[in-house]
């Protein structure tokens, strides 16, 4: 059941990379996306990273109570997986597009002041 568990864990680290990006272990990519994450999911791959290593090691694996880390990894998934990586980009062209209109705007609104506080207008 370890292995299994082992093996889980190694999935969620793959997909993690996938949806989220970065590299390195299990434990860097998730203290690197630590912002992008809601703090709960956080939390449980923080307590799956640490029980990573013990679950390779084959007496001490025995020492670990699976059922958390089976629930945990659960709920990671499933926000791993309601993730729309499409979507998020969509999202963040928006941004930028509504940043850079904003700062249009700006620049045309501050333009009309000076030439109607010049006379111009």
């Amino acid at each position: 059941m370890a292995r299994d568990l082992a093996a889980e864990i190694e999935d969620l680290h793959k997909m993690l990379r996938a949806r989220e990006g970065g590299r390195g272990d299990f434990a860097g990519v998730l203290k690197k996306r630590r912002r992008s994450l809601p703090r709960r999911v956080y939390r449980q791959g923080l307590q799956l990273a640490a029980a990573e290593p013990i679950l390779r090691h084959p007496h001490l694996q025995m020492t670990v109570d699976e059922v958390p880390l089976w629930r945990a990894a659960k709920e990671l998934r499933d926000h791993l997986e309601s993730i729309d990586v499409a979507d998020r980009r969509w999202g963040r062209v928006l941004d930028v597009l509504g940043s850079m209109g904003f700062a249009v705007l700006v620049v045309i609104g501050l333009l009309i002041f000076v030439l109607r506080l010049r006379g111009f207008i």
